[in-house]
């Protein structure tokens, strides 16, 4: 890619309070007015904002030991399920885990809202006692100052596109793209069409892991592509951390969509520095250019029918779509509002000179398409020990799971097992006394 503007100039124009930074809004405006070329010479930075439902949304918690320690297995958070096992005292709260009892419209996005709000939670846990870990259970309360951490990170934010919803059948469907009503009686979209991030730079010109984003109301960063990332059929997206504890609930917001779920509307603005006319030439694209299939989710497959192809979010955002001389209303399921609040936030940041430019230490894969699993029942048992294995009077060594920590070695009273002339682990099988102290001290599991 031929460069005309550097990161370094670029970021030296922020630093003097001199850039100069539309919004993804106006630089479309200005291309039209003035030409790619112009656009290069004159403007720096465009910023794009994006305001959604983004289920693959969550956060990583680390609440701290207690005295004595709890090694929490088993957590809830205001009655949210948290995954723990991750050591002892951290957690990950997905925004789309739902309250297991009287709140089924409250989940993990509400947490992290709440959290982000500073409100007061509760936190029960508990776990198996260990030497290490005496302590069965908590049952207390805490806010976001009291963690040590809380990391936004996000799986699969940002889709550069979004296929539009309707129902042709005669029943109601409820779904993560909102209440479809029957005989195709509305549609629904995602996304922010010209304005979102991936439309501005479909071709991963400028974004790729570290580029430095608004992420949430505070600062964040591309760490890579996201899951399920398939730019092949125009369904990129980004995995995306940040720091919660500089974050804003305004850009965050805990929701609950009816016959769905729970989820979380994150707010993501990128900059995309104007490099060169390739850069200009993508930021130009507007909702004109960009074009997404109505499908029909009345059908309850993975791949559903498509009721009319190629529709732009022009069409989309006029309020009503064509399908076979019926006219439609259409709603978004995204804030265009807040994706405009977004971007404008982040020029005045970029202006201010407060917020500066990363270039990419990675490029984003351009290629790829995301697979379907393909359920298959199991051959075989997958790491479940036969009733042989347990049954047996003998130690089995598995050499190709060890890892020669020796504490086998260091352990067995009777001095059985030792490292052999191929530098691999044996056992003297006459001194061995089946005492099975190995297999106790075995981490990895390579003696049973």
């Amino acid at each position: 890619m031929k460069i005309v503007k550097s990161y370094a100039e670029i970021n030296q124009k922020i630093k003097n309070r001199q850039a100069v930074v539309l919004t993804a809004e106006e630089v479309k405006h200005f291309i039209r007015e003035q030409g790619l070329k112009s656009a290069v010479e004159k403007v720096d930075v465009v910023t794009t904002g994006t305001f959604g439902a983004m289920c693959s949304s969550g956060a990583f918690l680390n609440f701290g030991h207690t005295d004595p320690p709890l090694k929490m297995e088993k957590i809830m958070i205001n009655g949210v399920p948290a995954y723990g096992g991750i050591a002892a005292v951290d957690a990950y709260i997905g925004a789309t885990e739902r309250a297991h009892k009287s709140e089924k419209q409250y989940g993990g996005g509400h947490v992290i809202e709440d959290l982000v709000a500073g409100k007061t939670l509760l936190l029960k846990a508990r776990g198996k006692p260990t030497d290490c870990y005496p302590l069965k259970s908590i049952v207390t309360e805490f806010s976001l100052k009291d963690l040590n951490q809380a990391v936004l990170l996000n799986p699969r934010n940002a889709y550069q596109r979004y296929d539009a919803a309707a129902n042709s059948t005669k029943r109601m469907v409820y779904t993560y793209m909102g209440r479809l009503l029957p005989r195709l009686g509305n549609i629904t979209y995602s996304g922010a069409g010209e304005l979102s991030p991936l439309n501005n730079d479909p071709n991963f010109l400028t974004i790729g892991l570290g580029t430095r984003i608004f992420l949430g109301g505070g600062l964040g960063y591309v760490i890579d592509s996201g899951s399920q990332h398939s730019p092949e059929t125009g369904f990129a997206n980004l995995m995306v951390k940040g720091d919660l504890k500089k974050m804003h609930p305004e850009y965050l917001r805990g929701a609950y969509v009816h016959g769905y779920g729970c989820t979380l509307f994150v707010g993501i603005g990128v900059p995309i520095p104007l490099l060169n006319e390739e850069v200009a030439r993508a930021v130009a694209l507007t909702d004109n250019d960009l074009k997404v299939n109505v499908v029909d989710y009345g059908v309850p497959r993975l791949k559903r029918p498509i009721l009319k192809a190629g529709v732009t979010y022009r069409e989309l955002k006029s309020g009503q779509v064509e399908i076979d001389g019926k006219p439609i209303p259409t709603a978004s399921l995204s804030s265009l509002y807040m994706a405009r609040k977004i971007a404008s936030v982040l020029r005045d940041w970029i202006l201010s000179g407060d917020f500066l430019l990363t270039e990419a230490i990675e490029p984003i894969a351009k290629i790829g398409k995301a697979r379907q699993l393909v359920i298959r029942p199991p051959k075989k048992s997958h790491g479940m020990i036969s009733s042989n294995q347990k049954q047996s009077k003998e130690i089995h060594l598995e050499n190709s799971r060890c890892i020669l920590c020796e504490q086998c070695i260091v352990q067995c009273p009777e001095k059985a097992i030792y490292i052999n002339e191929n530098n691999l682990i044996s056992i003297d099988r006459v001194k061995c006394t089946l005492c099975r102290i190995c297999t106790k001290v075995c981490l990895v599991g390579c003696l049973e």
